[in-house]
């Protein structure tokens, strides 16, 4: 048999409002979970209506996908992992909840354990208290199940399996064998350190259970996207659009179309209804567009909390209150995506080199900025460096570092000094060229670092110290200006766009940074310091203040070759 997951059209499905979620490959393997799933109550809903009574059509559609990918001839599932991600509110919990008792009372496999896995005690109490309640409102389930509250485990009486309810660690996930297992809130797994070893653990048993599943369900997270939630929505989206053929994965994902998002069309309110599929059922419409005028009200950081909650928006820059004016710019100067080191010599006519960082606890972070011929445009790239020992020191930053590596943003380093030589042998390849201006430091970091760029054949009359603290006020108002002139807007009430344009690569590293970043006023002066930003890290930030303040000083262009720009001259 052939089938596909795909669903390159799900813009226009959505927006249309058909399924995004594929059809049965087995439809009367479908009808069959489907009687048992609509005739399951919900009990805390007014009335406590079954399933079949109080559910929107796309929760048949996902249920009717997960049942009728089994194969009853072979006893194998064909489909065997769903990923769903769906804003808050929409029944996500009760459903979960449905999906596993559903298998339960259709399991076969004597003994067999299902499990719900979640992040946290709350969210795993949010999974159990409706699969609870659907056994003990209802006689013909209590007399079939036993349910024991105190271990939040729900056992077949005549079969002996066992649906188990677990906030998820090392300890309670190791040599599990479950037939069925649905992972709550991978947003919040997302967050920790052992999660991916984790969740390997816990759907072993699908190596030895070909009827198997396992069911990722999460909304978006509220804070950029990192470690194992972003592996799984990256290969989702990839599967979705096709870049990936897996037909034993389904994404199911409800967001904005890339168009509507081009324009700014997903903030407003009416296309909330988009990617809410129960609106009107568990989603009450009125409470949503309230809360949606409240978050705007309240501001930035509010407006992309709600926006990520309750419209699926993923964040890709935080935005505090006391952020750096700059990072409102940010996301919108990435107008060279994916700009490497390569593009940005190619296309300069002169680069300035900032350099930040490097202690144990701290990124390394490299700042290339070259001034575009033609446009005189200011054309940005970085990269960070980290040693092992962060990954030990600083675990609640661990996986999204983690992920800046195999993006290639960030290397890791086993000694100290193997960093600042990195960085030397960039600068040297830079000075190659012929284009280096200079090359700023923090002066209190800069010994180590001209041993290595003098090692590297770098003249030291080429490193020059950039006073940090309130000194470096000039450096982060140009880059804010900058980059406000890239995204045509004003700064100060003064037309920012004649001061011409930061442009960078859109790194994701850069994002986390510039969103980490916190302003100290220190009287007139803008202040931007690591002791404010706490344990998140901004070196690579403030090493494109240190590049900053050389190029703000129009460094002339070295003389070319009038070979290099007009080629040659046949006579």
């Amino acid at each position: 048999m052939e089938w596909s997951t795909a669903c390159p059209d799900w813009p226009e499905r959505l927006k249309t409002g058909r399924t995004i979620i594929p059809p049965p490959i087995f439809p009367e393997q479908a009808e069959q979970a489907l009687r048992v799933f609509k005739q399951l109550r919900i009990v805390d809903a007014p009335g406590s209506p079954t399933f079949g009574e109080a559910c929107a059509q796309w929760v048949f559609d996902l249920v009717g996908s997960i049942f009728g990918a089994y194969d009853a001839d072979s006893g194998r599932r064909l489909i065997t992992e769903w990923f769903i991600c769906i804003p808050k509110k929409n029944s996500k919990s009760t459903l979960a909840a449905g999906i596993m008792m559903t298998a339960m009372i259709l399991n076969w496999r004597k003994s067999a354990e299902y499990t719900i896995l979640a992040p946290t005690i709350e969210v795993a109490n949010n999974s159990f208290a409706p699969s609870r309640d659907m056994v003990k409102h209802e006689e013909e389930l209590d007399d079939l199940f036993l349910v024991q509250t105190h271990i939040k485990t729900i056992t077949h009486r005549t079969t002996g399996a066992a649906l188990k309810i677990v906030a998820a660690d090392s300890n309670t996930v190791g040599g599990k064998k479950s037939v069925g297992t649905l992972v709550d809130e991978v947003w919040l797994f997302g967050k920790q350190a052992d999660a991916e070893n984790m969740l390997r653990e816990a759907i072993g048993g699908l190596a030895s259970r070909p009827e198997g599943f396992v069911i990722y369900l999460t909304t978006q997270s509220d804070d950029p996207p990192a470690g194992v939630f972003l592996q799984k929505l990256r290969y989702a989206r990839d599967v979705r659009d096709g870049r990936i053929v897996d037909p034993c994965f389904v994404p199911v994902i409800f967001e904005h179309p890339p168009d509507l998002v081009r324009r700014k069309e997903h903030l407003k309110i009416e296309n909330l209804r988009m990617v809410n599929p129960n609106l009107g059922y568990s989603v009450d419409e009125a409470f949503l567009c309230r809360e949606f005028r409240k978050a705007q009200q309240a501001g930035e950081e509010s407006f992309r909390g709600f926006l990520a909650k309750h419209g699926n928006v993923e964040i890709g820059l935080a935005l505090r209150s006391d952020r750096w004016a700059g990072a409102e710019f940010w996301e919108e100067a990435a107008l060279i995506m994916h700009l490497t080191l390569e593009d940005l010599i190619q296309r300069c006519e002169v680069i300035d080199l900032g350099i930040d960082g490097g202690g144990l606890d701290d990124l390394l972070g490299l700042a290339v900025i070259g001034r575009e011929r033609g446009t005189r445009n200011w054309l940005a790239w970085t990269h960070a460096w980290a040693h092992r020992s962060v990954f030990e020191r600083r675990k609640e930053i661990a996986e999204t570092l983690r992920d800046f590596q195999n993006e290639g943003d960030l290397t890791i380093v086993n000694q100290i000094g193997d960093d600042v030589a990195d960085v030397a042998e960039i600068a040297a390849a830079v000075h190659r060229t012929g284009m280096l201006d200079m090359i700023g430091a923090d002066p209190a970091g800069i010994g180590c670092v001209l041993d290595a760029l003098a090692e590297a054949g770098i003249p030291e009359d080429k490193v020059i110290g950039i006073s940090q603290g309130w000194k470096l006020s000039g450096a982060i108002k140009t880059t804010e200006r900058r980059l406000a002139a890239t995204c045509g807007r004003l700064v100060d009430g003064t037309d920012s766009a004649s001061d011409g344009m930061l442009i960078h690569g859109g790194q994701r590293l850069m994002a986390w940074c510039v969103g980490n970043a916190r302003v100290v006023p220190v009287g007139n002066a803008v202040n931007i310091t690591k002791q404010a930003s706490g344990k998140a890290k901004i070196d690579p930030l403030m090493a494109i203040f240190d590049a900053v303040s050389l190029m703000a000083l129009n460094p002339s262009a070295p003389r070319r070759s009038v070979y290099e720009t007009r080629g040659l001259l046949f006579v």
